[in-house]
């Protein structure tokens, strides 16, 4: 984290993976190999007090999604789509900031029988993130539907 990574942290692990002989290497018989993953971190999820942070894009918050449902990445150059995909059989959504082109602050965020007929269609047991849902328990059993809200239901 910070600037220092880029300018301090990332050419010292090249050298290290190089082989070069400063620091301790010498001192244990390193002669280099091996490699490593450099990531930047995007911004974050949730603020101070739990909730979403106000100013999450939709790529973003999709990507957290994606990644805590099934351990995988997800490219925040993405489609912009309510499906974010599907893994392992499963389908995923996220209902979040007018994505359906509704702006209020509940409108397309909510889980109803209208939102879900306008849904990319998925054959197979689906996992849908909203602000809430009007369908009750045995609705969304018969669907293959587990609804989770948001926040309170993504992964910190």
């Amino acid at each position: 984290m910070g600037k220092h990574a880029r300018s301090h942290c990332l050419p010292r692990l090249k050298k290290v993976i190089d082989g070069e002989q400063g620091g301790i290497s010498e001192a244990v018989g390193w002669v280099g190999g091996g490699g490593f993953r450099f990531f930047k971190l995007g911004p974050p999820v949730f603020d101070e007090n739990g909730c979403i942070h106000k100013d999450i894009s939709f790529e973003h918050l999709a990507a957290h999604v994606w990644f805590s449902e099934t351990g995988t990445g997800r490219s925040t150059l993405a489609a912009r789509d309510t499906f974010l995909g599907s893994h392992d059989g499963i389908g995923y959504y996220l209902l979040y900031n007018g994505i359906l082109g509704d702006d209020s602050k509940v409108g397309g965020n909510v889980l109803t029988r209208r939102i879900l007929r306008s849904l990319p269609k998925f054959d197979g047991p689906k996992v849908i993130y909203g602000e809430a849902s009007s369908m009750t328990q045995e609705q969304l059993d018969e669907l293959e539907i587990i609804f989770k809200q948001t926040p309170y239901d993504i992964k910190a």
